[in-house]
């Protein structure tokens, strides 16, 4: 007797979880770049648009290539289904708004990626969608944010780019009480070392350009959650809005996944090295790494994460001009605002990634002008903390 999928473990799903044969009986994936599809007959074509025939229709919405990505990442996240989208912010603005109308109202953390902040702050009024901004560590705060026509619920958890951890089933059980769904954006932690829908989540998303990619190669994004969220809120909007995801690009990503798990936990072992000897160095003011005991919420980072991240943050002493220095001192660390990357990548997010905010609010945030993001790569960790060590001589 087979195995059920479902008993496989990660690293076995994410080889072969999804995988469709054409009649040649390819090794790797087949890779399907057609934009539509042929019918036998008039009756199956007419079967098709009801709904009544399975098969796929036209690519916007439907293809087998990304029908194995989403398949291999509901079997991964354990999830009903997916959806998958052109980028990870597709993924976003479409999780939050496809479900909400006029006159709805959003509970989120207060600390997110500068794009999630526009969608929320900026995009989301327009509609006559009400947004309450709160400190996402604070449970207290959660409940008081609601109101009688709260229906999500939205944060990230590690946040970007401090690094803080979220009480998920906690915050779950908030938005439940009150008849609203939370959706969780997992880019941080990766479907490797947490899983929110295990946790009480609703719905998660992620950017799959980051760590799922991870070799810097395309752009994607996806939406997992049950069936009956994903029929009723998702497939038509996406179908008939477009965000779409190349088939190449869900291809690439297909690919990624099979090394997902080996990149990870390498790059989070990486990762644990170079905050253990940032943490005493001297020209730091802070460092924040989930992995660590003195991470704030260090206790939580136990509970409900299987393994810290392949992140770093840190303050060094000296402001903007002093980070400048270390970013414009590395050699092998490349600037850029990406991350989960095979190649180690590092940014000032006061500059780049959260510039759009008031000084006021990434203070409060805790994004100072020292504050340096690293995303640890594939490299060696001893050469990585070499050439950490002699930018910072340099700040």
């Amino acid at each position: 007797m087979s195995k059920s999928p479902a008993t496989y473990r990660p690293e076995t799903r994410l080889v072969h979880s999804g995988t469709l044969r054409s009649q040649y009986g390819e090794t790797s994936e087949a890779l399907f770049l057609t934009q539509g599809y042929v019918y036998a007959s008039a009756e199956e074509c007419e079967a098709r648009f009801k709904g009544e025939d399975p098969g796929f229709i036209y690519s916007r919405y439907s293809n087998p290539t990304i029908a194995m990505f989403e398949r291999r990442m509901i079997e991964l996240e354990g999830a009903e289904a997916a959806r998958s989208a052109a980028t990870g912010m597709a993924a976003v603005t479409t999780a939050i708004l496809a479900p909400l109308k006029a006159g709805d109202h959003v509970v989120a953390s207060r600390a997110l990626f500068g794009s999630n902040l526009y969608v929320l702050q900026d995009l989301l009024p327009r509609y006559g969608i009400e947004t309450t901004l709160v400190n996402g560590a604070n449970l207290d705060e959660w409940q008081r944010a609601v109101k009688p026509n709260t229906k999500t619920f939205f944060l990230e958890s590690p946040t970007n780019p401090t690094l803080d951890v979220l009480d998920i089933p906690g915050i779950a059980e908030i938005a439940h009480q009150a008849g609203a769904r939370l959706i969780v954006d997992n880019v941080f932690a990766t479907p490797i070392w947490q899983s929110p829908l295990a946790l009480g989540a609703d719905v998660v998303v992620y950017s799959a350009t980051k760590h799922i990619d991870g070799q810097g190669r395309c752009l994607g994004g996806i939406i997992l959650s049950s069936e009956a969220f994903i029929a009723e809120h998702i497939h038509n909007f996406m179908r008939q809005t477009g965000p779409s995801i190349s088939p190449f690009n869900a291809w690439v990503l297909l690919k990624g996944l099979e090394t997902l798990g080996v990149r990870v936990r390498a790059q989070t072992d990486t990762a644990a090295c170079i905050a253990d000897v940032l943490a005493n160095h001297p020209k730091i003011a802070r460092l924040v790494y989930p992995g660590r005991e003195d991470h704030p919420q260090a206790a939580l980072v136990k509970k409900q994460m299987r393994g810290g991240s392949t992140l770093i943050g840190f303050e060094v002493k000296g402001g903007k001009a002093a980070a400048f220095r270390v970013l414009n001192e590395l050699k092998l660390a490349k600037i850029s605002n990406n991350l989960g990357d095979a190649k180690s990548l590092v940014t000032h997010p006061a500059t780049t990634t959260h510039q759009r905010l008031k000084p006021e609010v990434r203070a409060e945030l805790g994004i100072g002008e020292g504050f340096i993001r690293f995303s640890a790569g594939l490299e060696h960790a001893d050469d990585l903390i070499e050439d950490l060590t002699a930018a910072l001589e340099k700040a």
